[in-house]
Parts: C-alpha cells; sequence; structure tokens
C-alpha cells in the first residue's frame, strides 16, 4: 500500500492540489495560445482523455487575453505559463487564469515579483515554483555544481530560495516542480525537496522525448516517486499529440493502484498463430476506450485457441481468425461474428456496457 506524504492543500480553480485530493493529471497545450479556437478543440479533446488541470505558454499581451476567451470556453482550470514578462503573468489573472507557473528568478526582481504577488493575491491564484536545470541561478551552479543524481542540491536550493522569497512576501498558496530531463535526478531531487517542504509538489521529467522514450523515462522517475509517496500532481511530457500524455498518465496511475479512470486495455502481443489485423483492431480499440468512464477490464487477443482463456478475467473481449470473429465475456464466448463486422459489433457491445453503468 503507497503512502502519501502529508503536503499542504491548494486549489488550483475547482481542483484541489496536495493534502488528501487525489493525484491529478495536467497537460499542456502545444497549440499558439493566441490561436483561441484551436487551442479550445485541443483542451476539448484533452477533457474527453481525463485531463484535470490544462497549462497554455503566454508569449505576449495578445496571448494573455485569449486567456479569458479560452478559459469560458473550457471546463477545466486553466494555467498561464509565463517566462521573464512579469506583466504577462499579472495580465493573464486580469483575464482569468486560475494558476500561473513562474520561475521566480528570472522575472526581473524583488518589485516586480512583488507586483505578481499582489495580484495572484488579489484574484486568489496559486502559485506554481517551477525550477528547471537549466534555468538555475548562476551562484548556485557555482557553489554545487551541475544538478546530477548524486548533487540535485542546485535545483533544490534554487527551488526553495524563490519559494522563500514569495513566503517573504506573505503568499503561501504554491506547489513546487524541479524538473531535469534525467530520469536519476529528478528522482534523487524530489525524494529529497520532499523531505524539506510541505508545499505540493509537481512532477515531470522536462524534455522527454517522443512518445516511446518519453513514456518510459517519465514512467520510471515518476512510477518510483509516486510509489514512495511523493508527487501531488503530474504531468507526463512527451513531444506527441498532448492527448497521449493523458493516457499515459492515468495508466501510470492504474498500474500503481492509485488512481482508475475508464477502462484498463490487455492485449497480447502477437506470435505466429494470429490471424487478424491485431495491431488495427487494438488501436481502435485503444482510442475508443479512452473516451469511457467506467472501470472495467477490455481484452485484444489474437486468437481463437488461447484469447478467451489467458483473458478470462476482462469484462469482455475479443478475438478471430480465419474469418471468424468471438466476443467473450468473463472467458466464456458471447457471440460470433464475421470478422469484417467484428469491430462494429465489438464497439457497440463496449457502448451498451458505458450506458448500463
Amino acid at each position: 500500500m503507497i503512502i502519501r506524504r502529508k503536503t499542504r492543500k491548494i486549489a488550483v480553480g475547482s481542483v484541489a492540489v496536495g493534502g488528501d485530493s487525489p493525484i491529478s493529471v495536467q497537460s499542456m497545450t502545444n497549440t499558439d495560445t493566441r490561436d483561441t479556437e484551436k487551442t479550445i478543440e485541443q483542451i476539448l479533446r484533452l477533457e474527453e482523455a481525463g485531463c484535470e488541470i490544462i497549462r497554455s505558454a503566454v508569449l505576449d499581451e495578445e496571448a494573455a487575453k485569449a486567456i479569458r476567451v479560452i478559459r469560458d470556453a473550457i471546463h477545466i482550470p486553466l494555467i498561464a505559463d509565463i517566462h521573464f514578462d512579469y506583466r504577462l503573468a499579472i495580465s493573464s489573472m486580469e483575464n482569468g487564469a486560475e494558476g500561473i507557473r513562474i520561475n521566480p528568478g528570472n522575472l526581473g526582481g524583488e518589485e516586480k515579483l512583488a507586483r505578481v504577488v499582489d495580484s495572484a493575491k488579489h484574484h486568489k491564484v496559486p502559485i506554481r515554483v517551477g525550477v528547471n536545470s537549466g534555468s538555475i541561478e548562476k551562484d548556485l551552479l557555482k557553489t554545487h555544481g551541475y544538478p546530477s543524481a548524486e548533487n540535485p542540491k542546485a535545483l533544490i536550493e534554487s527551488a526553495l530560495r524563490n519559494v522563500q522569497a514569495i513566503e517573504k512576501l506573505g503568499y503561501h498558496e504554491m506547489k513546487i516542480s524541479i524538473k531535469s530531463s534525467d530520469v536519476l535526478t529528478t528522482v534523487s531531487g524530489y525524494r529529497q525537496l520532499s523531505a524539506l517542504t510541505d508545499y505540493p509538489l509537481h512532477l515531470g521529467v522536462t524534455e522527454a522525448g517522443g512518445l516511446i522514450a518519453g513514456t518510459v523515462k517519465s514512467s520510471v522517475a515518476l512510477g518510483i516517486l509516486l510509489s514512495q509517496g511523493i508527487g501531488d500532481t503530474f504531468r507526463i511530457s512527451l513531444t506527441r499529440d498532448p492527448v497521449e500524455e493523458i493516457r499515459v498518465g492515468f495508466e501510470l496511475l492504474r498500474s500503481l493502484k492509485i488512481r482508475e479512470r475508464g477502462p484498463e486495455l490487455i492485449s497480447c502481443p502477437t506470435c505466429g498463430r494470429t490471424r487478424i489485423d491485431l495491431f488495427k483492431l487494438a488501436e481502435e480499440v485503444e482510442r475508443y476506450v479512452q473516451t469511457m468512464k467506467r472501470p472495467i477490464k477490455v481484452a485484444v487477443m489474437g486468437c481463437v485457441v488461447n484469447g478467451p482463456g489467458e483473458a478470462k478475467e476482462a469484462d469482455i473481449g475479443l478475438t478471430g481468425g480465419n474469418g471468424v470473429g468471438i466476443i467473450f465475456k468473463k472467458g466464456e464466448i458471447y457471440k460470433k461474428v464475421n470478422e469484417d463486422v467484428l469491430l462494429e459489433t465489438f464497439m457497440a457491445e463496449l457502448k451498451k456496457m458505458e450506458e448500463e453503468g
């Protein structure tokens, strides 16, 4: 059983982060925020996949003003991602951002940070203090060296220094992230940071890579930390459609038995007995179950001989070969159909199970 470390609870819009609240799954849009139509369309797809908090880059004043249009069209909290220009942080909050992500050290000094914090207080907006390995202050790098698994002190001290700067201004609605592109540095850094603060932690491996490399690196680092009770919210960073980040995120939580959302999909790796286009079937079924909320187990198996038996714990599954498709439930054959209508028939059964609740 995983025992989460105790953290203070903050509110990002309607979503609680930290404390006893569920570990939330986030993503970030990769559209131009100023293109509100495309950004809204992407966020709505992310919502359908289960995204609970979304972040968008604010590059200029036009993007800050777009926050209002976007926020009014979506159903999950919207965080503005800000670098360097403190005015954009303030404008984003004035336009309805429900959270901001900043590196306080690169906003231009104490006076500008104070103005951002005053706005956050006024609008009741939490601040994510985000520090990456590539954005650490020079004096900390000189003292501690570049962050590594053996010595992540520069990352940790940078984050805590920036947190303390905000605390001195009388504000404590914060969460912290210290991201590295290195898995072991990420694990070591968050482990040590978690022992030094009770602020909620946002986990992530930055610049993790594409679908395969990014999934592996993120799952290893975050899986280790989450299994040790560290982490209150996270993003799986992939060079990919951000919807994939949400899919990976919830599968990670499911694998650790932390949270379940929608069906669990199991499928065989194929072998020489496979006589159906299993890759295509698995892909189509996987795409569909991502829209479902009922926590059932769905199987896509490659042959009639072993399919129902190997997946007998599945609530529903399909298999087939040589022109015949079989749908089974709990290991028992439920329906036989022609292979060319197997997918269509199976989808109808899934829809029926979802509607029945």
